[in-house]
């Protein structure tokens, strides 16, 4: 089964450096708060719509020893999760 990429809404807490919400510290998710132990990763991506649109993706570890896939996009100051779930089967019935 192929899997696909699902992105929710989530609120982060930040240290807000001179370029925004740089790092973030915490967020929540289903009403869980997730403390961020550590950053593993960074990068940028540039979207597919316009060239303006801007995505910075961070992968972090929470003090539970989780690692979770955030994205930031600073056009519309918010941020995701990003996972992968499995996609339903095909049907052409």
């Amino acid at each position: 089964m192929t899997k696909e990429w699902v992105f929710e809404k989530i609120d982060v807490d930040c240290y807000a450096g001179y370029k925004g919400e740089e790092a973030p510290r915490a967020f929540s998710l289903s009403g869980k708060r997730y403390e961020i132990r550590e950053i593993l990763d960074r990068w940028y991506e540039e979207g597919p719509a316009t060239p303006s649109t801007r995505y910075e993706y961070v992968k972090v570890k929470s003090r539970e020893e989780e690692i979770f896939l955030l994205r930031y996009v600073p056009s519309e100051m918010s941020w995701w999760l990003c996972r992968k779930v499995p996609s339903p089967p095909f049907s052409n019935n």
